[in-house]
């Protein structure tokens, strides 16, 4: 396999690192703004001289980012060549015109690294709905929103502290509203949801609650009621109606996923006949991320596609009903829905996640965080 790498950042590189170690596998030449210099591959920032060269099977996409990520992958797919890629967005954004793409093209599109870095996660999410029906995906998906949460309940910082923190380790970007908004769990719960349950769904109708607003006296209350928060995707099918959302939510501790330390992941199905399974492991990284990507590019070598088109379109029905701790805004609807206090925090009485976050969306500067069923 000659391989053209597209984007030479954490993960490109890592790729370039691991296939170097390789005799099935060569990156023939890399597209990056950057000038750099490498002992085996060309280095070129015109992606015409990737998509133009014949010798070249398989395009690999690690830029990230919607443009000109999208541009180029169809471009490299009509013309022939294979495509692996760890791009979530553009997935979630483009996959049900790319992969029928891929398929009149007669060529495999893979993108197991898209949701959980180092975990096999979509991989093993496919072959789980092969043999049954999926009834719930989700978990904690986002390794910068749980390495900001964990230090903060650990350690005691403020969230700026352990922003800070995070970026300089390299977990969080100079900007982290991807990251700490949501975002980028969004994504990944469209592209889980679709996969799992076979629809393909309306992004605007998954909303998503991210953790900018948290404060160290939000976790404080957490932790004297014996609570941890985490960013939680959570995705289910009952009986046909998908439900999807993002929002930060309460886990009593020594719960699995109140947990979860620094930036890993825990992602979970549950399946008709498998019941609940878990797959636990670093969400970012250079050479965890990689390696999934190299391992679709092995899978590429052995004939192996990706999934299958996604089913109807769907919207989501988000009409689940909890309780909500709520900080860092007063008003009446509130006051209304008002059942108890966590020091300056709010407990709500049992709304649906729909009304809380239209809510939220007229009081963006609020912090919410959902309790569990049990607790309502």
């Amino acid at each position: 396999m000659r391989i053209g790498l597209l984007g030479f950042g954490v993960v490109g590189r890592g790729v370039y690192d691991i296939t170097s170690a390789r005799s099935d596998m060569q990156v023939a030449k890399v597209v990056c703004l950057e000038d750099i210099s490498l002992p085996d591959a060309q280095v070129t920032k015109n992606f015409q001289d990737v998509l133009t060269d014949s010798t070249i099977d398989t395009v690999v996409e690690a830029m990230g980012g919607l443009h000109p990520a999208y541009e180029f992958v169809r471009a490299a797919i009509e013309a022939g060549k294979n495509v692996v890629t760890s791009n979530k967005a553009l997935v979630a954004t483009f996959y049900d015109e790319l992969l029928p793409l891929a398929q009149s093209k007669g060529v495999l599109f893979r993108c197991t690294a898209a949701v959980g870095g180092g975990i096999g996660w979509l991989s093993e999410l496919e072959r789980a709905r092969r043999v049954q029906s999926i009834h719930r995906v989700g978990g904690i998906m986002n390794g910068t929103c749980n390495y900001i949460l964990d230090s903060m309940t650990r350690l005691g910082l403020t969230y700026e502290d352990a922003l800070s923190q995070a970026q300089a380790l390299g977990y969080a970007e100079a900007n982290p509203s991807t990251d700490v908004d949501g975002i980028d769990t969004w994504h990944k719960l469209i592209l889980s949801s679709n996969i799992g349950f076979s629809v393909s769904l309306d992004p605007q109708s998954v909303p998503a609650a991210g953790i900018r607003s948290i404060r160290a006296e939000d976790v404080a209350s957490f932790k004297a009621h014996g609570f941890v928060c985490k960013l939680m995707a959570t995705g289910k099918n009952q009986d046909g109606v998908i439900s999807a959302y993002v929002q930060p939510t309460l886990f009593r501790q020594g719960e699995p996923e109140a947990a979860v330390p620094a930036n890993y992941n825990l992602i979970t199905l549950v399946g008709s006949a498998s019941g609940r399974m878990s797959f636990y492991g670093q969400g970012a990284g250079r050479y965890p991320t990689a390696y999934n990507v190299v391992q679709d590019c092995a899978d590429v070598l052995a004939g192996k596609g990706f999934y299958s088109p996604y089913g109807k379109k769907v919207s989501a029905v988000n009409a689940d009903t909890l309780c909500y701790y709520v900080s860092g805004v007063q008003d009446a609807w509130l006051e209304e829905n008002r059942q108890a206090s966590w020091g300056s925090g709010i407990i709500t009485k049992p709304v649906t996640v729909e009304a809380m976050h239209s809510w939220l969306q007229a009081h963006p500067d609020a912090f919410i965080a959902a309790l569990p069923v049990n607790e309502n």
